[in-house]
Protein backbone atom coordinates (compact mmCIF):
# COMPACT_ATOMS: atom_id res chain seq x y z
CA UNK A 1 0.00 0.00 0.00
CA UNK A 2 1.56 3.26 -1.14
CA UNK A 3 1.24 6.15 1.35
CA UNK A 4 1.46 9.91 1.17
CA UNK A 5 4.20 11.43 3.32
CA UNK A 6 3.52 12.03 7.01
CA UNK A 7 3.70 15.79 6.44
CA UNK A 8 1.13 15.66 3.65
CA UNK A 9 -1.19 13.48 5.76
CA UNK A 10 -0.96 16.08 8.49
CA UNK A 11 -1.88 18.79 6.02
CA UNK A 12 -4.75 16.84 4.47
CA UNK A 13 -6.53 14.89 7.18
CA UNK A 14 -8.81 17.00 9.36
CA UNK A 15 -11.68 16.20 11.64
CA UNK A 16 -15.00 16.46 9.84
CA UNK A 17 -17.96 18.00 11.62
CA UNK A 18 -21.55 18.70 10.62
CA UNK A 19 -22.23 22.41 10.44
CA UNK A 20 -24.78 23.64 12.93
CA UNK A 21 -27.96 24.76 11.23
CA UNK A 22 -29.15 28.33 11.49
CA UNK A 23 -32.87 29.03 11.94
CA UNK A 24 -34.33 32.46 11.14
CA UNK A 25 -36.57 34.06 13.77
CA UNK A 26 -40.21 32.98 13.61
CA UNK A 27 -41.36 36.59 13.32
CA UNK A 28 -39.97 39.46 11.32
CA UNK A 29 -37.98 39.54 8.12
CA UNK A 30 -34.51 38.69 9.44
CA UNK A 31 -32.75 35.78 7.71
CA UNK A 32 -28.95 35.56 7.77
CA UNK A 33 -27.02 35.25 4.54
CA UNK A 34 -23.81 33.41 3.75
CA UNK A 35 -21.40 34.32 0.96
CA UNK A 36 -20.96 31.48 -1.56
CA UNK A 37 -17.27 32.37 -1.84
CA UNK A 38 -16.82 31.71 1.88
CA UNK A 39 -18.03 28.14 1.36
CA UNK A 40 -15.30 27.23 -1.09
CA UNK A 41 -17.85 27.24 -3.91
CA UNK A 42 -16.99 28.39 -7.41
CA UNK A 43 -19.01 31.55 -6.92
CA UNK A 44 -18.31 32.73 -10.46
CA UNK A 45 -20.55 29.89 -11.69
CA UNK A 46 -23.58 31.23 -9.80
CA UNK A 47 -24.40 33.84 -12.42
CA UNK A 48 -25.03 31.12 -15.00
CA UNK A 49 -27.28 29.23 -12.57
CA UNK A 50 -29.31 32.36 -11.83
CA UNK A 51 -29.48 33.21 -15.54
CA UNK A 52 -30.52 29.66 -16.43
CA UNK A 53 -33.32 29.73 -13.85
CA UNK A 54 -34.54 33.06 -15.18
CA UNK A 55 -34.51 31.79 -18.76
CA UNK A 56 -36.69 28.88 -17.59
CA UNK A 57 -39.58 31.06 -16.35
CA UNK A 58 -38.53 31.03 -12.71
CA UNK A 59 -40.16 33.59 -10.42
CA UNK A 60 -38.27 32.85 -7.19
CA UNK A 61 -35.04 30.96 -6.49
CA UNK A 62 -33.69 30.38 -2.97
CA UNK A 63 -30.65 28.29 -2.02
CA UNK A 64 -30.04 27.71 1.68
CA UNK A 65 -26.72 26.43 2.99
CA UNK A 66 -26.68 25.42 6.67
CA UNK A 67 -29.97 27.31 6.96
CA UNK A 68 -28.57 30.61 5.69
CA UNK A 69 -29.42 32.28 2.39
CA UNK A 70 -26.65 31.70 -0.13
CA UNK A 71 -28.92 32.71 -3.02
CA UNK A 72 -32.23 34.57 -3.05
CA UNK A 73 -33.35 35.86 -6.42
CA UNK A 74 -36.72 37.11 -7.65
CA UNK A 75 -37.50 37.67 -11.31
CA UNK A 76 -39.62 40.25 -13.08
CA UNK A 77 -42.48 41.61 -11.00
CA UNK A 78 -42.31 38.72 -8.52
CA UNK A 79 -41.02 39.92 -5.14
CA UNK A 80 -40.13 38.54 -1.73
CA UNK A 81 -43.71 39.14 -0.54
CA UNK A 82 -45.36 37.65 -3.64
CA UNK A 83 -47.52 34.57 -3.06
CA UNK A 84 -47.41 31.53 -5.35
CA UNK A 85 -48.92 28.06 -5.43
CA UNK A 86 -47.01 24.90 -4.54
CA UNK A 87 -49.10 22.64 -6.80
CA UNK A 88 -48.25 19.02 -5.97
CA UNK A 89 -45.20 20.05 -3.98
CA UNK A 90 -47.83 20.57 -1.28
CA UNK A 91 -48.27 16.80 -1.14
CA UNK A 92 -45.01 16.59 0.79
CA UNK A 93 -46.28 19.16 3.28
CA UNK A 94 -49.36 16.96 3.70
CA UNK A 95 -47.07 14.00 4.38
CA UNK A 96 -45.60 15.75 7.41
CA UNK A 97 -49.05 16.85 8.60
CA UNK A 98 -50.21 13.22 8.58
CA UNK A 99 -47.21 12.23 10.70
CA UNK A 100 -48.03 14.96 13.21
CA UNK A 101 -51.71 13.97 13.25
CA UNK A 102 -50.75 10.34 13.90
CA UNK A 103 -48.31 11.21 16.68
CA UNK A 104 -50.93 13.34 18.40
CA UNK A 105 -53.45 10.50 18.33
CA UNK A 106 -55.88 11.85 15.74
CA UNK A 107 -55.37 9.03 13.24
CA UNK A 108 -53.39 5.91 12.39
CA UNK A 109 -52.09 5.43 8.87
CA UNK A 110 -52.69 1.67 9.15
CA UNK A 111 -56.40 2.23 9.70
CA UNK A 112 -58.94 2.06 6.85
CA UNK A 113 -59.80 5.40 5.27
CA UNK A 114 -63.46 4.58 5.98
CA UNK A 115 -62.72 4.91 9.71
CA UNK A 116 -62.49 8.66 9.09
CA UNK A 117 -64.63 9.28 5.99
CA UNK A 118 -67.33 6.73 6.73
CA UNK A 119 -68.37 3.78 4.61
CA UNK A 120 -69.35 4.46 1.03
CA UNK A 121 -66.70 7.04 0.19
CA UNK A 122 -65.99 4.93 -2.92
CA UNK A 123 -68.05 2.78 -5.28
CA UNK A 124 -66.08 -0.31 -4.25
CA UNK A 125 -67.57 -3.23 -2.39
CA UNK A 126 -67.47 -2.82 1.41
CA UNK A 127 -64.54 -5.24 1.67
CA UNK A 128 -62.57 -3.62 -1.18
CA UNK A 129 -63.08 -0.22 0.42
CA UNK A 130 -62.14 -1.46 3.90
CA UNK A 131 -58.81 -2.67 2.51
CA UNK A 132 -57.81 0.88 1.51
CA UNK A 133 -55.79 2.39 4.36
CA UNK A 134 -54.43 5.87 4.89
CA UNK A 135 -50.94 4.55 4.14
CA UNK A 136 -52.17 3.61 0.67
CA UNK A 137 -53.20 7.22 0.09
CA UNK A 138 -49.72 8.36 1.14
CA UNK A 139 -47.95 5.88 -1.14
CA UNK A 140 -50.30 6.21 -4.16
CA UNK A 141 -51.34 2.56 -3.93
CA UNK A 142 -55.09 2.73 -3.25
CA UNK A 143 -55.85 0.54 -6.26
CA UNK A 144 -58.68 2.85 -7.33
CA UNK A 145 -59.37 3.05 -11.05
CA UNK A 146 -57.40 5.87 -12.62
CA UNK A 147 -58.98 5.42 -16.06
CA UNK A 148 -61.56 8.09 -15.34
CA UNK A 149 -62.39 11.41 -17.06
CA UNK A 150 -61.42 13.53 -14.03
CA UNK A 151 -58.49 12.46 -11.84
CA UNK A 152 -59.43 15.15 -9.31
CA UNK A 153 -63.02 14.01 -8.78
CA UNK A 154 -63.56 12.75 -5.20
CA UNK A 155 -67.24 11.79 -5.54
CA UNK A 156 -67.91 8.16 -4.65
CA UNK A 157 -69.11 7.57 -8.22
CA UNK A 158 -65.65 8.56 -9.51
CA UNK A 159 -63.75 6.26 -7.15
CA UNK A 160 -64.05 2.74 -8.49
CA UNK A 161 -62.18 -0.51 -7.92
CA UNK A 162 -59.26 -1.35 -10.19
CA UNK A 163 -56.94 -3.52 -8.08
CA UNK A 164 -56.56 -4.58 -4.46
CA UNK A 165 -55.04 -1.82 -2.34
CA UNK A 166 -51.25 -2.04 -2.14
CA UNK A 167 -50.85 -3.93 -5.42
CA UNK A 168 -50.05 -1.14 -7.86
CA UNK A 169 -48.77 2.44 -7.95
CA UNK A 170 -50.38 5.31 -9.85
CA UNK A 171 -50.13 9.05 -9.36
CA UNK A 172 -53.81 9.72 -8.64
CA UNK A 173 -54.85 13.09 -7.20
CA UNK A 174 -58.34 12.26 -5.94
CA UNK A 175 -57.29 9.78 -3.21
CA UNK A 176 -54.57 12.23 -2.19
CA UNK A 177 -57.06 15.10 -1.92
CA UNK A 178 -59.07 12.98 0.48
CA UNK A 179 -56.08 12.86 2.86
CA UNK A 180 -57.05 16.42 3.78
CA UNK A 181 -60.59 15.21 4.51
CA UNK A 182 -59.13 12.46 6.70
CA UNK A 183 -57.10 14.99 8.71
CA UNK A 184 -60.13 17.28 9.04
CA UNK A 185 -62.46 14.48 10.12
CA UNK A 186 -59.92 13.06 12.57
CA UNK A 187 -58.82 16.35 14.14
CA UNK A 188 -61.98 18.44 13.89
CA UNK A 189 -59.95 21.23 12.24
CA UNK A 190 -59.96 22.44 8.66
CA UNK A 191 -56.76 21.67 6.80
CA UNK A 192 -55.48 25.28 6.87
CA UNK A 193 -56.27 25.63 10.59
CA UNK A 194 -54.54 22.31 11.32
CA UNK A 195 -51.49 23.34 9.27
CA UNK A 196 -51.24 26.69 11.03
CA UNK A 197 -51.68 25.40 14.57
CA UNK A 198 -49.50 22.29 14.31
CA UNK A 199 -46.75 23.45 11.97
CA UNK A 200 -46.78 26.86 10.28
CA UNK A 201 -47.03 29.01 13.41
CA UNK A 202 -44.12 27.14 14.96
CA UNK A 203 -41.65 27.84 12.13
CA UNK A 204 -42.79 31.25 10.88
CA UNK A 205 -44.42 29.84 7.75
CA UNK A 206 -47.46 31.66 6.37
CA UNK A 207 -49.85 30.21 3.83
CA UNK A 208 -53.21 28.65 3.17
CA UNK A 209 -54.81 25.73 1.40
CA UNK A 210 -57.30 26.38 -1.39
CA UNK A 211 -58.87 23.46 -3.24
CA UNK A 212 -56.13 21.14 -1.89
CA UNK A 213 -53.32 23.40 -3.16
CA UNK A 214 -51.04 25.33 -0.80
CA UNK A 215 -50.19 28.98 -1.43
CA UNK A 216 -47.34 30.89 0.24
CA UNK A 217 -44.31 33.09 -0.25
CA UNK A 218 -41.08 31.47 -1.40
CA UNK A 219 -39.47 31.99 2.00
CA UNK A 220 -42.24 29.95 3.65
CA UNK A 221 -41.41 27.06 1.34
CA UNK A 222 -37.75 27.49 2.32
CA UNK A 223 -38.74 27.34 6.00
CA UNK A 224 -40.54 24.06 5.38
CA UNK A 225 -37.50 22.69 3.56
CA UNK A 226 -35.22 23.72 6.43
CA UNK A 227 -37.55 22.04 8.93
CA UNK A 228 -37.38 18.80 6.96
CA UNK A 229 -33.61 19.07 6.57
CA UNK A 230 -33.44 19.03 10.37
CA UNK A 231 -35.78 16.05 10.70
CA UNK A 232 -38.88 18.05 11.70
CA UNK A 233 -37.05 19.97 14.43
CA UNK A 234 -37.15 23.77 14.24
CA UNK A 235 -34.16 24.95 16.24
CA UNK A 236 -34.97 23.23 19.57
CA UNK A 237 -38.70 22.68 18.92
CA UNK A 238 -39.47 19.14 17.74
CA UNK A 239 -42.64 19.15 15.68
CA UNK A 240 -42.58 15.40 15.04
CA UNK A 241 -40.76 12.99 17.35
CA UNK A 242 -41.66 9.88 15.33
CA UNK A 243 -38.40 9.29 13.47
CA UNK A 244 -39.71 6.00 12.10
CA UNK A 245 -42.49 7.80 10.27
CA UNK A 246 -40.03 10.40 8.98
CA UNK A 247 -37.68 7.70 7.72
CA UNK A 248 -40.53 5.78 6.10
CA UNK A 249 -41.84 8.92 4.42
CA UNK A 250 -38.49 9.69 2.81
CA UNK A 251 -37.67 6.16 1.66
CA UNK A 252 -39.26 3.85 -0.90
CA UNK A 253 -42.79 3.18 0.38
CA UNK A 254 -43.85 0.30 -1.90
CA UNK A 255 -42.22 -2.12 -4.38
CA UNK A 256 -43.48 -0.53 -7.60
CA UNK A 257 -42.05 2.98 -7.66
CA UNK A 258 -38.69 3.01 -5.90
CA UNK A 259 -38.48 6.78 -6.30
CA UNK A 260 -41.55 7.53 -4.18
CA UNK A 261 -42.00 7.65 -0.42
CA UNK A 262 -45.01 9.06 1.42
CA UNK A 263 -45.79 11.88 -1.04
CA UNK A 264 -42.04 12.63 -1.43
CA UNK A 265 -39.94 12.06 -4.55
CA UNK A 266 -36.59 10.33 -4.01
CA UNK A 267 -33.32 10.65 -5.92
CA UNK A 268 -30.67 7.95 -6.18
CA UNK A 269 -32.97 5.03 -7.05
CA UNK A 270 -32.49 2.82 -10.10
CA UNK A 271 -36.05 3.09 -11.42
CA UNK A 272 -38.99 5.46 -11.38
CA UNK A 273 -42.68 5.61 -12.28
CA UNK A 274 -43.65 9.05 -13.52
CA UNK A 275 -47.12 10.59 -13.19
CA UNK A 276 -49.43 9.25 -15.89
CA UNK A 277 -47.28 6.20 -16.65
CA UNK A 278 -48.36 2.86 -15.12
CA UNK A 279 -44.96 1.15 -15.40
CA UNK A 280 -41.44 1.73 -14.09
CA UNK A 281 -38.64 3.22 -16.19
CA UNK A 282 -35.04 2.01 -15.64
CA UNK A 283 -33.71 5.44 -14.72
CA UNK A 284 -33.30 7.65 -11.69
CA UNK A 285 -35.32 10.72 -10.76
CA UNK A 286 -32.40 12.95 -11.72
CA UNK A 287 -28.92 11.75 -12.67
CA UNK A 288 -27.31 15.08 -11.76
CA UNK A 289 -28.99 15.25 -8.35
CA UNK A 290 -27.25 14.11 -5.14
CA UNK A 291 -28.25 10.54 -4.36
CA UNK A 292 -29.62 11.39 -0.91
CA UNK A 293 -31.81 14.21 -2.21
CA UNK A 294 -35.56 14.05 -1.63
CA UNK A 295 -37.95 16.56 -3.11
CA UNK A 296 -41.40 18.10 -3.10
CA UNK A 297 -42.28 18.44 -6.78
CA UNK A 298 -45.30 20.09 -8.34
CA UNK A 299 -46.86 21.00 -11.66
CA UNK A 300 -45.24 23.81 -13.63
CA UNK A 301 -41.92 23.03 -11.92
CA UNK A 302 -42.61 24.02 -8.34
CA UNK A 303 -39.61 22.55 -6.51
CA UNK A 304 -38.35 22.10 -2.96
CA UNK A 305 -35.09 20.11 -3.08
CA UNK A 306 -33.56 18.88 0.20
CA UNK A 307 -30.01 17.46 0.35
CA UNK A 308 -28.99 16.24 3.84
CA UNK A 309 -25.39 15.38 2.87
CA UNK A 310 -24.80 18.99 1.84
CA UNK A 311 -27.11 20.79 4.31
CA UNK A 312 -28.76 22.41 1.32
CA UNK A 313 -32.36 23.41 0.56
CA UNK A 314 -33.39 24.80 -2.83
CA UNK A 315 -36.77 26.38 -3.61
CA UNK A 316 -37.90 27.16 -7.14
CA UNK A 317 -41.28 28.81 -7.86
CA UNK A 318 -42.47 29.80 -11.30
CA UNK A 319 -44.16 28.86 -14.53
CA UNK A 320 -43.32 25.71 -16.46
CA UNK A 321 -39.65 25.55 -17.41
CA UNK A 322 -40.48 23.42 -20.43
CA UNK A 323 -43.17 20.86 -21.06
CA UNK A 324 -45.85 20.78 -18.37
CA UNK A 325 -45.13 17.98 -15.91
CA UNK A 326 -47.01 17.02 -12.74
CA UNK A 327 -43.89 16.31 -10.67
CA UNK A 328 -40.45 15.29 -11.97
CA UNK A 329 -39.35 17.13 -15.11
CA UNK A 330 -36.33 17.80 -17.29
CA UNK A 331 -35.71 20.96 -15.25
CA UNK A 332 -34.50 18.82 -12.32
CA UNK A 333 -31.57 17.37 -14.21
CA UNK A 334 -30.74 20.54 -16.15
CA UNK A 335 -30.80 22.75 -13.08
CA UNK A 336 -28.67 20.41 -10.97
CA UNK A 337 -26.20 20.03 -13.80
CA UNK A 338 -25.68 23.79 -13.58
CA UNK A 339 -25.75 23.94 -9.77
CA UNK A 340 -23.18 21.15 -9.40
CA UNK A 341 -20.62 23.35 -11.11
CA UNK A 342 -20.98 25.79 -8.22
CA UNK A 343 -20.12 23.14 -5.62
CA UNK A 344 -16.39 22.71 -6.04
CA UNK A 345 -13.27 22.47 -3.93
CA UNK A 346 -10.62 25.13 -4.42
CA UNK A 347 -7.51 26.79 -3.01
CA UNK A 348 -5.60 24.14 -1.06
CA UNK A 349 -2.11 25.19 0.23
CA UNK A 350 1.02 23.71 -1.31
CA UNK A 351 4.16 22.91 0.69
CA UNK A 352 5.77 26.28 -0.03
CA UNK A 353 2.72 28.23 1.11
CA UNK A 354 1.50 29.32 -2.31
CA UNK A 355 -2.08 28.78 -3.43
CA UNK A 356 -3.47 27.49 -6.69
CA UNK A 357 -7.01 26.71 -7.87
CA UNK A 358 -8.00 23.07 -8.38
CA UNK A 359 -11.75 22.91 -9.06
CA UNK A 360 -13.66 19.70 -8.37
CA UNK A 361 -17.36 19.26 -9.10
CA UNK A 362 -19.90 18.03 -8.32
CA UNK A 363 -18.76 17.77 -4.73
CA UNK A 364 -20.11 15.43 -3.35
CA UNK A 365 -19.92 13.38 -6.53
CA UNK A 366 -21.65 10.16 -7.52
CA UNK A 367 -20.29 8.34 -10.59
CA UNK A 368 -17.93 10.96 -12.00
CA UNK A 369 -15.74 13.79 -10.74
CA UNK A 370 -15.03 16.75 -13.03
CA UNK A 371 -11.61 18.35 -12.55
CA UNK A 372 -10.34 21.74 -13.76
CA UNK A 373 -6.68 22.66 -13.17
CA UNK A 374 -4.40 25.48 -14.36
CA UNK A 375 -2.17 24.84 -17.40
CA UNK A 376 1.00 25.08 -15.29
CA UNK A 377 0.19 21.65 -13.79
CA UNK A 378 0.06 19.83 -17.14
CA UNK A 379 2.41 16.87 -17.10
CA UNK A 380 2.13 16.39 -13.33
CA UNK A 381 0.81 13.14 -11.87
CA UNK A 382 -2.66 13.25 -10.37
CA UNK A 383 -3.49 10.83 -7.55
CA UNK A 384 -6.53 9.98 -5.42
CA UNK A 385 -5.95 8.86 -1.83
CA UNK A 386 -8.19 7.59 0.94
CA UNK A 387 -8.26 9.48 4.24
CA UNK A 388 -5.69 7.00 5.65
CA UNK A 389 -3.28 7.68 2.80
CA UNK A 390 -3.90 4.64 0.59
CA UNK A 391 -3.24 5.35 -3.09
CA UNK A 392 -6.39 4.42 -5.03
CA UNK A 393 -5.79 5.84 -8.52
CA UNK A 394 -3.23 7.82 -10.52
CA UNK A 395 -2.57 9.11 -14.01
CA UNK A 396 -0.61 11.85 -15.77
CA UNK A 397 -2.38 15.17 -16.32
CA UNK A 398 -2.73 15.79 -20.07
CA UNK A 399 -5.67 18.24 -20.14
CA UNK A 400 -6.76 21.15 -17.99
CA UNK A 401 -10.33 19.80 -17.82
CA UNK A 402 -11.21 16.13 -17.59
CA UNK A 403 -13.51 13.60 -15.89
CA UNK A 404 -12.57 10.80 -13.50
CA UNK A 405 -14.85 7.81 -12.90
CA UNK A 406 -15.58 7.33 -9.18
CA UNK A 407 -17.90 4.35 -9.58
CA UNK A 408 -15.48 1.99 -7.82
CA UNK A 409 -15.06 4.28 -4.80
CA UNK A 410 -17.09 3.63 -1.67
CA UNK A 411 -19.08 6.53 -0.16
CA UNK A 412 -16.83 8.71 1.95
CA UNK A 413 -14.12 11.40 1.81
CA UNK A 414 -11.05 11.36 -0.44
CA UNK A 415 -8.05 13.53 -1.31
CA UNK A 416 -6.88 14.46 -4.77
CA UNK A 417 -3.20 15.31 -5.10
CA UNK A 418 -1.37 16.98 -8.01
CA UNK A 419 2.29 17.56 -7.28
CA UNK A 420 2.34 19.47 -3.98
CA UNK A 421 -1.25 20.63 -4.35
CA UNK A 422 -4.31 18.88 -2.93
CA UNK A 423 -8.07 19.17 -2.59
CA UNK A 424 -10.68 17.19 -0.69
CA UNK A 425 -13.87 15.75 -2.16
CA UNK A 426 -16.53 13.24 -1.13
CA UNK A 427 -18.32 10.37 -2.86
CA UNK A 428 -21.97 9.68 -2.08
Amino acid sequence: MQKISTLLIALLVTKLSVAQLYFPPITGNTWDTIAPSSLGWCADKLDSVIQFAGDKNTKALIVLKDGKRAVEKYYGTFKQDSVWFWASAGKSLTSLLVGIAQEQGFLNIQNPVSDYLGQGWTSCTPQQEANIKVVHQLSMTTGLNYNVPDLDCTDDTCLKFHADAGNEWYYYNAPYHLVHDVITAASGQGITAFTNSKLASKIGMQGLWYDHVYYSKARSAARFGLLMLNNAVWDTDTLLHDQQYLNDSRNTSQPYNKSYGYLWWLAGKDSIMAPGIPYALPTTLCSNCPNDMYAALGKYDQKIYIVPSMNIVVVRFGNAAGTTALGPSSFDNEFWGKLNEVFCATNQLSSNGSEININLYPNPCTDNLQINIPAELLGETIRIYSTIGELLWETQVKNTAFSVSTQTLSPGFYYLNIGQHSARFSKQ
